[in-house]
């Protein structure tokens, strides 16, 4: 048997590491035992699962996003995998975890830093806006929210050729925006965004709208920053209630003057494994994100604030929640 530990959310806002073992004969057939090396929080799914607002989630639960682990030994029926290997996965915050060899099951390339290798979930997700946006070189895009998943999105955006605004209201995440490749930083909180954009733009306005945020109430001033027959993605889960009159928000994706086409940017909304009949898929997806890692063509390294022990995990999720500023890229250190 061997011990494990875990990250487990006990209650709302409560976490702590608990332990168990783990018998290591017993792998169910088509999985393998993995052995954490990182995992990698991601602030928007796990907040909402700790305030207790995710129904799909569990109180107490052990939660978790996305990792790189090593394969300590395979059930019956794996093949093309073997001890040693190392996995990029979607899997919990623990120690020892029994993973099915399959759907996002990717052996991770030898020639990469293993602590870059969970982002690749964050900026899979924020492709989703950009393989779903019609993008093209020269265009304005503007991103709402310069957490992970929206600074990846700007630099994706920009990767295909766009001007790229970010818009955030802390300094310190648009001071970063910058460094990593933003054509203009707005601080919303202190600045006219409406008036900036226009001007930056030449009264043109973005024609790629993308809301990282999942706030509700800045979606509905977003509209107001996108151009003529412009697209607004949302790619934040939008959560919390929010009351307002919706006349003025439909009015622009009605008139002719405006007509602004809202879409959805949910990751499932493209399929899990490569098929001969869908171009884009997670895995393909994962895969050409390791390459744009190894070119240096996305960067990472501004974007991790700390490597924290499990041990960490009430502070850590505290800070995530309250201190947006310091703690925006956070991956649990698994070693012993």
């Amino acid at each position: 048997m061997l011990k494990n530990k875990k990250v487990m959310f006990d209650e709302v806002w409560e976490t702590s590491v608990h332990f168990d073992e783990i018998d290591e004969t017993k792998i169910p057939s088509g999985h393998v035992l993995l052995k954490k090396i990182y995992s990698i929080v991601s602030a928007g799914t796990e907040l909402a699962c700790l305030s207790g607002v995710e129904s799909w989630f569990q109180l107490p639960g052990v939660p978790g996003y996305a990792c790189i682990g090593e394969i300590v030994a395979l059930g019956e029926g794996v093949e093309g995998f073997g001890v040693g290997d190392r996995i990029f996965c979607y899997a919990s915050h623990c120690l020892y975890e029994m993973v099915p060899a399959e759907g996002i099951f990717i052996k991770v390339p030898e020639d990469i830093d293993p602590k870059w290798i969970p982002f690749t979930r964050m900026a899979t997700i924020a492709a989703t806006s950009t393989r779903a946006a019609n993008i093209q070189w020269g265009d304005y895009v503007a991103v709402t929210g310069q957490g992970l998943v929206g600074n990846l999105a700007m630099q994706l955006s920009k990767l295909q050729g766009a001007k790229v605004i970010a818009i955030d209201v802390s300094d310190n995440r648009l001071e970063l925006s910058k460094k990593c490749g933003a054509d203009l930083v707005i601080n919303s909180a202190k600045q006219d965004v409406t008036e900036e954009i226009s001007k930056f733009t030449n009264g043109e306005m973005v024609g790629t709208l993308i809301e990282a945020t999942g706030a509700t109430v800045v979606a509905e001033k977003a509209i107001e920053w996108i151009g003529q027959s412009g697209e607004m993605h949302i790619l934040g889960t939008p959560r919390g209630e929010h009351e307002t009159d919706l006349t003025a928000f439909l009015f622009r994706t009605h008139v002719f003057a405006f007509n602004v086409a809202i879409k959805g940017g949910h990751e499932w909304q493209y399929p899990i494994t490569q098929t001969p009949f869908v171009k884009h898929s997670l895995e393909r997806n994962s895969k050409l994100i390791f390459e744009l890692i190894r070119e240096n063509r996305i960067l990472l390294n501004d974007l991790l604030t700390e490597v924290a022990k499990p041990e960490d995990c009430q502070r850590i999720y505290m800070g995530l929640r309250d201190d947006k500023d310091h703690y925006m890229g956070v991956l649990f250190d698994w070693s012993e």
